[in-house]
């Protein structure tokens, strides 16, 4: 499994909001943001951040792969 971070990246040209503007609104670090880029774990605090910033709930921002090796159990 893994987090794919589209969304966010399409609701920011969407706002014509540029990434570094994200960076200083939401208060996340640079590293962050190019976690969030290549589709690595972030905190929950970044990703609340972000949502403040953006007014938008986290499925509006990420969502999660699931690949043949993985499995759900609920």
């Amino acid at each position: 499994m893994r987090a794919n971070y589209n969304k966010l990246f399409k609701l920011l040209i969407d706002k014509k909001m540029m990434k570094k503007e994200l960076c200083a609104s939401a208060g996340i670090s640079t590293t962050s943001l190019g976690k969030l880029k290549r589709g690595e774990c972030v905190t929950t605090d970044v990703l609340i951040k972000i949502c403040t910033v953006l007014k938008c709930e986290i499925s509006e921002i990420m969502e999660l792969e699931f690949n043949e090796e993985t499995e759900y159990s609920q």
